[in-house]
């Protein structure tokens, strides 16, 4: 933190709280949050300062957020499911509609820098080129310099490969050339998901108990990749993790049998894996097994594992059922690389001479018609 001015930020759509603890440890001073879920908002009253986050339907909460014009930083992550390959893809979903509000949130507040956060289809499918397009003109419509890129978590020593971009804009900065290379002295290895999982111990034992009953079983036509760790031979989408690699992208949908699955043999033990034997044994022309065949060592990704992956404080607490826990952690962004976001726009915000102060192009703004 050294050489580095105390900022204040702006979080939207917070959800559980993810993005909000790394830009907490990156200095910044969130001032206000809000989401519209009822135990995401309890999570993260239970784990932040009392009264900062507003629950409800933010195009409600929108008049109230002017009082925080001159924030230094307006942050979060708008629901992405009408984007994502893994939803309907629907542009008329009226969650994709929300992009738009955050947009909206940033003229009120007129914040020296804002960083928007999605899913990575939303920033390289040709299907949704219209909508960047409109991003990038409501960006700069406002007098904000921006860059739009995709980091992966596992770059930045997160155990998850979760790509997503991130549209960062720049009110007083003109050059941002460099944005993308500063992220380079960042990077890290990640752990791996043995790492992460062993010294909890085995799933229901005294630190990791909040297992997910979902059973697993072999699917009658599996779906065969040329990784184990890929395609679908098992029911669900819920794919197996490998111990010694990064766990693929946690969703939302977690609980039941799209849970991701462990083979606890082959990761606390070193044995030979099931998961690997099976795909070999299927890609020589093998018959699929019967639904019960898959052993009892084959289980689902516990709540408690599901947090290390995604970078929570171990003490965390989350309000709510499984499956409103699993769902809250899925839509989190991981708390590790929410920090370096906030601590390479820091190093922006932070250093004089590259920061060209100018005022908002009001004219332009006023002219805006931002869709809500």
């Amino acid at each position: 933190m050294k050489n580095r001015m105390h900022l204040s930020g702006l979080s939207l759509f917070s959800g559980a709280g993810g993005m909000d603890i790394g830009f907490t440890r990156a200095g910044v001073e969130v001032v206000s949050a809000s989401d519209i879920d009822r135990d995401a908002c309890l999570t993260y009253e239970a784990n932040h300062s009392e009264g900062i986050i507003k629950c409800g339907d933010i195009n409600q909460n929108l008049p109230d957020i002017r009082q925080f014009e001159g924030v230094d930083l307006v942050f979060g992550g708008p629901p992405c499911q009408g984007f994502s390959v893994a939803g309907k893809m629907n542009p008329d979903d009226p969650r994709s509609k929300l992009l738009w509000v955050f947009m909206k949130a940033v003229e009120l507040t007129k914040p020296r820098a804002f960083i928007c956060e999605n899913v990575k289809a939303l920033a390289v499918l040709d299907k949704w080129a219209e909508i960047r397009q409109k991003l990038f003109r409501f960006a700069s419509q406002l007098g904000y310099t921006y860059k739009l890129i995709i980091l992966n978590s596992s770059d930045f020593g997160v155990p998850q490969s979760r790509e997503r971009m991130f549209l960062i804009g720049f009110r007083d900065i003109e050059d941002i050339s460099n944005l993308e290379a500063r992220f380079d002295r960042y990077k890290k290895p990640a752990p791996t998901v043995r790492d992460i999982v062993s010294p909890l111990g085995f799933a229901g034992s005294k630190n990791n108990q909040r297992v997910c009953n979902a059973k697993v079983t072999t699917a009658a036509k599996p779906v065969m990749r040329r990784s184990p760790y890929a395609g679908m031979m098992f029911n669900g989408q819920g794919r197996p993790l490998n111990p010694a690699g990064y766990s693929c992208a946690l969703h939302a949908s977690m609980g039941g049998n799209k849970t991701p699955i462990i083979d606890e043999e082959h990761c606390y033990f070193g044995q030979d894996s099931w998961v690997e034997w099976y795909h070999s044994y299927l890609m020589k022309g093998g018959e699929p097994l019967s639904l019960d065949a898959a052993p009892k060592r084959l289980r689902r990704l516990t709540i408690d594992e599901a947090l290390r992956i995604q970078t929570f404080p171990h003490d965390y607490q989350f309000i709510g059922g499984q499956s409103s826990i699993y769902r809250q952690i899925g839509n989190a962004v991981p708390c590790d690389l929410a920090q370096v976001v906030a601590e390479v726009v820091q190093d922006f915000l932070s250093n004089p001479e590259v920061i060209t102060p100018r005022p908002l192009l009001e004219r332009e703004a006023k002219q805006l018609r931002l869709a809500i």
